[in-house]
């Protein structure tokens, strides 16, 4: 390692504003913005089209959800090794080979010709894919100079929160105007130019190799169980009872053996895969926390509103997009007003208020009714897509703005994967907070409709007279029926408000982090001094 150190490179200067090489590397982050919006998208897309992809391969409901499964976890893989394939490859090197696999296995994707093989090119798709979102994270700190790299964090943090929110909306979309194998072709052209892009307009930058030859295989082998199985432990539990189901308890013990190998590796070994010791900077640390909450807020939210507009309200995946919009043009007016606030202020109370408009709107979400529609949900929507877009930018560059430019391939890889196992551990969370919810309303409203009450006895009346007038065949079962349809609409309303309210807790729990912070260098500064 030493003779890597003696032939280090030189620092990197940064461009002069105005210049060709300026512009040149504008239109190159660009393009790795497309990147990292097309690989977070691809999280989501598939979401509102799994019964026509179900039908397409053949596949069972059980099977099926493997498609966004497999993704996941080749994903959550891949993303900490682009700290050291960026030292390695250099990150424009790195970036081009990983947009090029993507584009490669979505074409692939949709080339599919039945589920064993479209969950094999899911993976290769998210694995390849993997190395785009941290490597532009880096791009942000490191291209640009002082006080220039604010604007692109905005744009950063807003197509990391805005690709999860049409992801299923777009999916929609697509299949219902074309067919599936579209989710995938989508990405091709954009791929192939942002590709061709980066590899033209990116400063060139030496390779070091050698880091690649002295890699840690065992790390790595434990790094890929552990958190592949973590990823898969939390998709599967809510379903499948946790404990009481024996193949999940088999993974949760080789999450834990894989855990506790690659944390070994990683504080023991001079060249771990993954360097941890970045957790020393409280700031990161701190900064990854946060990333956690803040993905589960997002993921949960793009989870949640989607599933209660559907079941609830029956909304088709067109209405429910129409509302989920509010949400995307929020955080596009968030972004830049986040930006602006931070080059003015103090980024930690930027960072505070973001965190304040979250858990307003999640709180004020927890008041749904059976009849809430784009008028009830627009303000809740509107604060917490604000509040998320000003609380992702300023963490991001509290997190990082404190860390030499050297650290940052790796330390982006690391908040990115915080970011996404948030979403992982808070989705499967909230879906086993949702059967439990679910069943105790259930229990708590059916207690209260015993036929002999006077109320439920009337209720039934009228609705029996009602259904005779329409000419129902049998009104007595079918005015029982309408009760029993109207009980379990109430007890998911209820189950939702409570959903959303844990949300909002988790959020403004996040504050007392807040004090804790040092504050960075002024935005755009510290951190934008070299690129590796």
């Amino acid at each position: 390692m030493s003779g890597v150190a003696a032939t280090a490179p030189p620092a990197y200067a940064p461009p002069k504003p105005g210049t060709r090489e300026s512009m040149l590397l504008n239109i190159g982050f660009f393009a790795m913005v497309i990147g990292m919006f097309m690989a977070i998208l691809d999280i989501q897309i598939v979401a509102s089209s799994i019964q026509q992809i179900q039908a397409g391969v053949s596949a069972s409901a059980e099977e099926v959800a493997w498609i966004q499964t497999s993704y996941l976890i080749a994903e959550v893989i891949g993303i900490p090794l682009s700290g050291l394939l960026n030292r390695a490859l250099s990150m424009r090197r790195l970036w081009v080979l990983s947009a090029a696999g993507f584009t490669l296995a979505s074409t692939l994707c949709a080339l599919a010709w039945d589920l064993n093989s479209l969950i094999v090119f899911r993976c290769i798709q998210g694995f390849l894919g993997a190395a785009m979102i941290p490597t532009t994270m880096a791009a942000a700190f490191t291209l640009f100079g002082p006080n220039r790299s604010m604007v692109q964090q905005v744009v950063i943090g807003m197509v990391a929160t805005l690709a999860p929110s049409i992801g299923p909306t777009l999916g929609g979309w697509l299949t219902e105007n074309t067919s599936w194998h579209w989710l995938f072709l989508v990405n091709v052209i954009p791929g192939i130019i942002a590709s061709v892009l980066v590899w033209r307009c990116l400063p060139k930058q030496p390779t070091q190799l050698s880091l690649i030859r002295n890699v840690d295989i065992i790390g790595l082998a434990a790094m890929a169980l552990f958190l592949g199985a973590f990823e898969y432990v939390f998709e599967e539990g809510p379903t499948a009872g946790w404990f009481d189901d024996e193949h999940l308890v088999m993974w949760m013990f080789l999450c834990s053996l894989g855990g506790a190998i690659f944390f070994w590796r990683c504080f023991t070994r001079a060249n771990p895969v993954v360097d941890l010791k970045v957790l020393q900077d409280k700031n990161f640390a701190l900064g990854s926390m946060l990333a956690v909450v803040i993905g589960f807020g997002l993921f949960g939210s793009v989870y949640l509103t989607p599933l209660f507009l559907g079941t609830v309200r029956g909304y088709n995946s067109l209405q429910i997009g129409q509302i989920m919009s509010v949400g995307g043009i929020a955080m596009f007016i968030g972004g830049p007003i986040a930006g602006a606030l931070m080059r003015k202020t103090d980024p930690r109370y930027v960072l505070a208020f973001g965190l304040v408009l979250a858990s307003i709107g999640l709180y004020w979400n927890s008041f749904l009714t059976a009849d809430a529609s784009f008028q009830e949900l627009f303000w809740p929507q509107a604060l917490r897509g604000a509040g998320l877009i000003m609380a992702m930018v300023p963490s991001n560059f509290v997190a990082l703005g404190t860390l030499p430019p050297m650290k940052l391939p790796n330390a982006t890889g690391l908040i990115t994967v915080c970011r996404n196992l948030g979403g992982a551990v808070g989705l499967a969370g909230l879906n086993t907070m949702r059967l439990n919810y679910t069943n105790l309303h259930n229990q708590e409203i059916s207690a209260g409709l015993d036929p002999s009450r006077p109320e439920v006895q009337d209720w039934l009346v009228q609705a029996e007279a009602n259904l005779r007038a329409s000419g129902i065949s049998d009104p007595e079962f079918s005015a029982l029926t309408q009760l029993a349809r109207r009980m379990q609409i109430e007890s998911n309303v209820m189950t939702f408000n409570n959903l959303f309210f844990v949300m909002s807790i988790c959020f403004a729990l996040m504050l007392l982090m807040v004090p804790l912070l040092n504050r960075p260098a002024p935005a755009g500064g510290g951190a934008a001094q070299g690129a590796h």
